[in-house]
């Protein structure tokens, strides 16, 4: 059951008015260890190979990527639409007893410029549309992936652009918590090969994680092995105090760890990880997700956000 209409406006304005870091969180601690993540049926691999059952690369691709929970990107900028978007994929993971993994994928200046360049045209804009994309989460439980790369890559930002960026990201998640009590929402934590778990932690100390958030990610789109990324995230969460946050970890495209020369965009070589799941073993880590899609490019190969199934073949051998 989705909240009211009435009840979703109260709640989103009474988070933009108390200010970034005073909205309600969501029920910290692990994800049940059976939790189910949603599948989604619409996703590009799923698509391909619905309309390819003759392509020899067809049955690697769909029992070893296809048949994976994975998570929805909201990466196109189209405000009258994202709250239906939003909805169809909470609304389509709650018949099945699902719990989905949503990427908001918005901010301004994303990627810095770089093959994944785009986002909403300003942060008056973006705040607008994080508000609409709270508003089709529903009642159920949902994790969103908040803005990769906006706090571990911030070198096109002055310093008050980058104040900006932070105060809007703490407004997101506030948004977030206030129309979806139990959505879990996660901050940009980098990866292992990337900043200092200090550094990191300042960042996200600055962006109100430990007032807005519910826990951090790292290793979105990137190779790092799986126990290397578990360090990381410990370091940065121990940086950051006893905060009783946790952290996910993107295993898509882990399995053979980094490249020989640390390539990021579309490197040859790699593997699918762990499969998708909240049974870690681990307190601190509540599930391995696959948030980049397998199959689905960087920018080096093809446009980003394309699939290949050559890529995907590949990655699922």
């Amino acid at each position: 059951m989705r909240l009211p209409r009435a009840l979703v406006t109260a709640a989103l304005a009474t988070a933009f008015l108390v200010g970034a870091g005073h909205a309600p969180q969501a029920v910290a601690g692990e994800l049940p260890a059976d939790t189910t993540f949603f599948t989604d049926p619409d996703s590009q691999v799923n698509k391909w190979v619905a309309a390819n059952p003759g392509d020899s690369r067809q049955p690697r691709i769909a029992s070893r990527i296809a048949s994976q929970p994975q998570a929805v990107w909201f990466a196109r900028y189209s405000p009258s639409t994202v709250t239906a978007d939003v909805r169809k994929v909470t609304s389509a993971a709650a018949s099945k007893n699902q719990v989905p993994v949503l990427v908001a994928y918005m901010i301004p200046n994303r990627d810095c410029g770089g093959a994944s360049a785009g986002g909403a045209p300003d942060l008056t804009a973006y705040d607008a549309w994080a508000r609409n994309f709270a508003a089709g989460l529903g009642s159920g439980s949902s994790i969103v992936i908040l803005e990769p790369d906006s706090i571990a890559l911030i070198s096109c930002l002055s310093s008050s652009e980058l104040s900006a960026r932070y105060a809007s990201l703490a407004r997101a998640a506030s948004a977030i918590h206030a129309a979806s009590p139990k959505a879990r929402v996660y901050f940009d934590a980098g990866h292992s090969a990337w900043n200092s778990a200090s550094v990191q932690a300042s960042r996200l100390r600055s962006a109100s994680v430990l007032t807005s958030g519910d826990g951090i990610y790292s290793n979105v789109s990137n190779y790092n092995r799986t126990s290397n990324e578990v360090a990381f995230a410990k370091s940065v969460l121990g940086q950051l105090g006893g905060s009783g946050l946790t952290a996910v970890i993107d295993t898509s495209r882990n399995g053979n760890g980094p490249a020989p020369d640390n390539a990021w965009c579309d490197p040859h070589g790699r593997k699918v990880g762990e499969n998708p799941t909240a049974n870690t073993g681990d307190p601190a880590i509540d599930a391995y997700l696959w948030i980049k899609l397998p199959g689905e490019l960087d920018g080096c190969a093809g446009a980003a956000g394309s699939f290949s199934p050559d890529y995907a073949y590949e990655l699922a051998g």
